[in-house]
This record gives structure tokens, sequence and C-alpha cells, in this order.
């Protein structure tokens, strides 16, 4: 049985649908990202996975629960946590997470989850002195410390510095070797690409495009680039054969669409060395998964529109 299982998932305010037919199952020890722009229903489809707001169609279900029945055998499985937390502010950080764990019947050892996140210097400052990426790991911890089967993590790493996202990825994945399953939001394509083992897009309330980070959009399948820029006397008719019949360039600056990238290097290469010229900002890229999300995003608010 899937962790979590969406069917048909429809939900209005008033004239407004918010969701629009969404189906998607999220699998044990798995971290499945949903990305998409503010107002796509991202934040309406979690809030109903975790219990805060009720369909207005299809069928939902967490480990195994409608999360609707708002048991407390579901709640004692799943940790949240939320863009913003409203943490009593007067606490220390050890405080806050010790409260925090009273109320699930296993949870991990409080020091263990402060450390877990980077906070043990901090263990007794008050929340109200932390920095704001300091608060955020707060939020992190007070998320996991129930030792959760299901964690939602809405936005994680929002205000953090690169040290510390790295350090929450590292979290996140620790999570997972434990066979906990993540569903994830996030607008970080970087943090998409390095957590999810499959992700969704959603814009004006459907589910475009679903995958892994490497596949989505046919990103796999894609043409590489080959760019540079040639040096000083040389123009794109003194290239080899092999690469100018390829190439796009009116001017110094060449870009080459390389279904074969390592032929084209081969070549492009030995001819620079036989010349003893250097191709400045050689480079090879494929499409990012931000380059194919904002394409995607992109043609569905042309269509739309």
């Amino acid at each position: 049985m899937p962790v979590i299982e969406v069917e048909g998932l429809q939900k209005s305010y008033g004239d407004v649908e918010a969701v629009r037919g969404v189906d998607f199952r999220v699998e044990e020890g798995e971290v499945f990202a949903l990305l998409g722009p503010n107002g796509a229903g991202k934040t309406t489809i979690v809030e109903i996975l975790e219990g805060y707001r009720r369909p207005s169609a299809g069928t939902v279900s967490v480990l195994g629960i409608d999360p609707q029945s708002a048991s407390r055998a579901l709640k004692e499985r799943v940790g949240i946590v939320l863009q913003s937390a409203g943490v009593y502010p007067e606490l220390t950080v050890r405080e806050a997470v010790a409260l925090h764990a009273r109320y699930y019947p296993h949870p991990r050892p409080v020091d263990e989850v402060v450390e877990l996140v980077g906070l043990a210097e901090k263990r007794s400052a008050r929340i109200k002195k932390l920095s704001g990426g300091q608060q955020r790991r707060v939020d992190l911890a007070l998320g996991i410390v129930g030792d959760p089967d299901l964690v939602f993590l809405d936005e994680p790493t929002t205000g953090f510095d690169p040290s510390a996202r790295r350090k929450a990825w590292g979290i996140v994945k620790g999570l997972c070797s434990l066979g906990k399953t993540v569903l994830l939001t996030t607008h970080y394509m970087d943090e998409a690409q390095h957590l999810a083992d499959r992700l969704a897009i959603i814009s004006a309330g459907r589910i475009i495009a679903e995958g892994t980070p490497d596949d989505l959009g046919g990103r796999d399948h894609a043409t590489p680039l080959v760019t540079f820029r040639l040096p000083p006397g040389l123009g794109p008719a003194d290239l080899p054969d092999e690469v100018r019949q390829l190439a796009d360039a009116s001017t110094a600056d060449v870009r080459i669409s390389a279904a074969d990238p390592t032929r084209v290097l081969y070549h492009l290469t030995g001819w620079a060395l036989e010349r003893r010229v250097d191709l400045h900002g050689l480079a090879l890229h494929r499409p990012s998964l931000e380059d194919v999300y904002l394409d995607l995003v992109g043609e569905v608010v042309t269509t739309d529109a």
C-alpha cells in the first residue's frame, strides 16, 4: 500500500478551482516533491493531506487512513514542518523540542534531535534570540522529534544559508535511510534535484508533469549543447567540418547542438590542440531541472491565458 494515494482530488473555494483533478502516489521510503508557482495549488493539496482542509471531490489516503478522520493513530505517525510555526518565543530550543516530544508515544531523544538539526550550541538559547535560519531549524526539529513514518516538509530550508541547507538535506536523506517517507514542497530546483526520488509539477491546480528529476519533461533525452568562444582571428568557418556543420554561430560565440557530445568534443578539442588555441568557456550543457520547470509552467500559463 502506498504511503500517500490521491485520486481525482478537487478543491474549490466558491467559483475558484484551486485543485482540479489531481492524482499521484507516494511510496514508502521515498522523497516526493511538489513543485509549482505560488497559487498553483500545492499548499491546498498538502493541507488536505494533513487533514486541515476537506476536499470538494476525490479520495485521499495517508498511511492507509482518510486524513479527515483526524485520528490520533494517524497524527502520531506524521510529522509536519510548516512554512512558519508558532513556537513559544520564551522557551529555549531544548525546552521547545522536549515539549513537542511529549505529544508522541515513541519520540526520538531530545538532545539527539537538537544536535541533528545543528542547534547543539544553541540548546539553551531562547527561541526569540535565534536568527531566522536557526528558528527554521527549530521548526524542523519539532517536525521530526516524534520519529514519524511520514514527514511533510513545506519549504523547509527557507532562510537557510548554503551550509545550513546542505546540512538539512543530509537530515532528510538520513530520515529516508531509516525508511521514513517525505513529501516536500520547495521553490529551490537544486533542492528538488538533490532530494527527490520523484516529483510532480503543479500549475493552475493540475499536475502537468511527473517523473524523476532526471527524466522529467524528457530531460534525459534532450540534446546537449556545447558552447565556447573562438579566439581572436578565427571564425566559425575555420572550425573542422565535423563541428562546423552542427554549429550555430555568426560571431565568435559558438553554440553546437550535440546529439553525440563525445564525438563533437573529440573533433573540437583535437582541432584546438593542433592549432594551439584556447576555446574560452568551453562547456557542455544539459537542460537543468529549472529549465524544464520554466518551460512547462510557461507553456501552461500561456495556454490558460
